[in-house]
């Protein structure tokens, strides 16, 4: 068989490429088409044309019919001539006994001779009528095969092509005059003709069916996919004389599969690998590294730095185009670096190509897989962001916080080492912008330890284990509580939890909401029974710190009014902290969601104040009540001139603009005599009290409303 695609390259002379074989059939599983040869205990035998086919049918037909007539005329003559013995008048020597008996036997014999041509003339008629239904049926797979979509070709037992259907030059691009020369073994691609060549052979050999998929050369030289099935029609003997293959072009289909295996492995914004296949590609990597150890690569997790603020501001389309910048600036860098250092990189799977050393795993992260490094660093990284985004004619100046972990470690998944690059990113993150940490064992035992906090913490919330302690407020000029700070304090079994310790994470994880809405209420109450108990003019008042995810959400008006509506608490004595970076970070929010606040009639506060990026003319345009000024200055306040007079500063500014002053951290007398002599109004600190639980506060409330006025003295 070895000759098949050999004697492809052309087509014998004689062949009409458009006439189908003289009779088919359609496979409906396989879409292949069966040629049936002739029965010859059925059909006699007819002389073939000269380039192989059958003689047309109307010449058959006028053969057969002189045929039989001639062996009518025959058979007549034949029975007039037996007939003619049983005249009288030619036999007149004969006894007439003879005679009788002699005409008895040829009369019969002439009998027999007659139904014999009757006989043949129903055959004749019998096959007339198959003739037709064979020239039905062959007009009928004529049609079929000229105008189907799919590809037929008849071979016959040596390969050499004997039919081709039209349909070839449909999908090729071939004139009918152009036909035999697709039907050539170079027009099958080079990687697929080995592959062609052994079905052929194996369907020639076997005669069972065959399926096989191969690209084959269009007219403008472009590769189009064809899905071949190869039968083989075979004698009474069991002999293969022809073959036919059918093609069926799936070119699209295939072009459908590969976009929808790149989709699933391809970020559909960036284009850039998806986690899917980064973590198959560093599998293979880090199965690479165990076997040859002098391989070594790393694993850099990347995250853009307050990307929501882009986000939020600019609009998600700017923000997605961005994304989109990012991807192909980092790509370009790594490229570049990527083939230098490539080396014995361990591609083992088609994956393994450049650009998916760069991976999207959503949202504003990114993830680079450095082959074969040698000093792993993060500047090339940091350079592609430095220089300066530009869209919709806008400059935007990013940075990143990247995580690496590198391959020395003892993991064996993928997973686990994409984990620790994680790990190291959130540490970056916590140290500042645009910082780079590198995976340590002690990273992990820390997160080991923060998942478990998390978990506790969960538990803790659904166990009832929080408790509001408060803290008092303390008019310098009385001596006197004006009010409390409640603060959240986590209650174990074990015993009390730092603050330090969970309301970080308490504030990332969200849990920070339901404590915080819980903790509200309750102060809220307690400060209705605190004021019915010891009345006071100005009553006593409450501060409650709002934290950044608090104040984010869009009904926090409404849940903080729901509360003071359930407690019965007078607005005015509920006092909202709100921390200077907040409140100043994005001015135009955050004005408008204090004015949200100031409409419930609540206090509000600005907390830490003198840490953040105040300026006097963002200040006096929110809705604020107090300063509360940060621990870090009072601390210092009687021992640092420059810090006492930053403390004056504020102070005198606040009061310019008709604000209170508490100062926090209060601790020593010092600090109290030195905030009195500034004419600060109020403090709260160690000096007077640590935060407590309202039993304790009961005690001290009772004190500080038995002294007598303007008598100061530390409770």
């Amino acid at each position: 068989m070895s000759s098949i695609l050999n004697s492809l390259k052309t087509v014998p002379e004689g062949l009409d490429s458009s006439t189908p074989p003289a009779a088919s059939n359609s496979d409906k599983h396989g879409g292949s088409v069966a040629v049936d040869s002739p029965n010859k205990s059925e059909i006699p035998d007819l002389k073939s044309s000269p380039n192989g086919f059958p003689l047309p049918l109307h010449k058959i037909e006028n053969r057969e019919w002189w045929l039989l007539g001639f062996a009518v005329v025959v058979t007549l003559a034949l029975t007039l001539g037996i007939v003619s013995f049983t005249f009288p008048w030619l036999h007149l020597q004969k006894e007439p006994s003879y005679w009788s008996d002699l005409s008895g036997w040829i009369r019969g014999l002439a009998a027999l001779v007659l139904l014999f041509d009757i006989y043949t003339l129903y055959q004749q008629l019998q096959l007339h009528r198959i003739r037709r239904q064979l020239a039905e049926r062959d007009q009928l797979f004529q049609l079929i095969s000229e105008n189907a979509a799919d590809m037929i070709a008849l071979l016959d037992s040596a390969g050499r092509p004997l039919y081709a259907s039209p349909a070839y030059g449909k999908v090729l691009g071939y004139f009918p005059e152009e036909l035999q020369t697709i039907l050539s073994a170079e027009q099958i691609h080079p990687g697929d003709r080995q592959r062609v060549l052994e079905v052929v052979n194996k369907a020639h050999l076997t005669g069972q069916p065959q399926r096989l998929e191969y690209r084959i050369r269009h007219k403008d030289q472009s590769w189009r996919y064809l899905e071949s099935t190869v039968s083989a029609i075979r004698n009474s003997k069991g002999t293969t004389e022809k073959l036919v293959i059918v093609n069926r072009d799936i070119t699209e289909r295939k072009r459908a599969e590969d976009m929808l295996a790149h989709s699933a492995f391809h970020d559909a914004l960036t284009d850039l690998p998806n986690r899917a296949l980064f973590l198959d590609r560093l599998q293979h990597a880090l199965t690479f590294s165990k076997r040859r150890p002098s391989y070594k690569f790393a694993v850099l997790l990347i995250d853009v730095d307050e990307f929501k603020v882009f986000n939020d501001s600019l609009g998600h389309a700017v923000g997605d185009e961005l994304l989109v910048q990012i991807g192909q600036r980092l790509t370009r860098s790594l490229r570049e670096a990527d083939m230098v250092s490539r080396g014995g990189a361990p591609h083992e799977s088609d994956s393994g190509t450049s650009n998916n050393s760069l991976a999207r795993l959503g949202g504003d992260e990114f993830t680079v897989l450095l082959d074969d490094i040698q000093d792993p660093s993060d500047e090339r990284i940091q350079k592609a962001l430095a220089t300066p985004f530009t869209i919709n004619s806008q400059e935007i100046v990013l940075s990143a916080s990247i995580g690496m972990a590198l391959s020395n470690s003892t993991r064996t998944q993928a997973e686990d080492l994409l984990r620790d690059a994680d790990i190291a990113m959130y540490r970056a993150k916590r140290r500042g912008k645009a910082c780079c940490e590198v995976f340590d064992s002690d990273m992990h035992t820390s997160a080991v330890k923060r998942l478990k906090l998390e978990t506790d913490l969960r538990r803790a919330l659904t166990r009832g284990e929080f408790r509001v302690y408060y803290q008092p407020v303390v008019s310098l000029q009385t001596g006197k509580i004006t009010g409390f700070e409640a603060l959240s304090r986590w209650c174990r079994p074990d015993g009390l939890v730092p603050p330090g310790e969970f309301i970080a994470l308490a504030d990332e994880t969200g849990l920070i909401i339901p404590m915080n809405r819980a903790l509200m209420l309750e102060a809220c109450q307690q400060l209705r029974a605190w004021q019915s108990q010891f009345p006071s003019q100005p009553p006593l008042t409450m501060s409650v710190n709002v934290t950044p995810r608090q104040f984010a959400q869009p009904e926090l008006a409404r849940e903080i009014g729901a509360i003071l509506e359930k407690s019965a608490l007078d607005p005015g004595c509920l006092q909202l902290e709100i921390l200077e970076t907040i409140a100043m970070q994005e001015a135009e929010t955050a004005a408008n969601k204090l004015a949200q606040l100031k409409e419930l009639g609540v206090r509000l506060s600005i907390d830490d104040f003198g840490t953040g990026y105040s300026s006097l003319s963002r200040l006096q345009k929110l809705p604020i009540d107090t300063l509360k000024i940060d621990r870090s200055f009072i601390s210092n306040i009687d021992t640092d001139a420059e810090t006492r007079e930053i403390v004056r500063i504020i102070i005198m500014l606040a009061h310019n603009l008709g604000l209170k002053v508490v100062a926090e951290g209060t601790e020593t007398r010092e600090h109290v005599d030195s905030l009195k002599l500034l004419n600060c109004e109020s403090a709260q600190g160690y000096f007077f009290a640590k935060p407590v639980d309202q039993k304790d506060i009961l005690k001290l409330l009772a004190t500080s409303h038995s002294r007598e006025a303007n008598v100061f003295a530390p409770l």
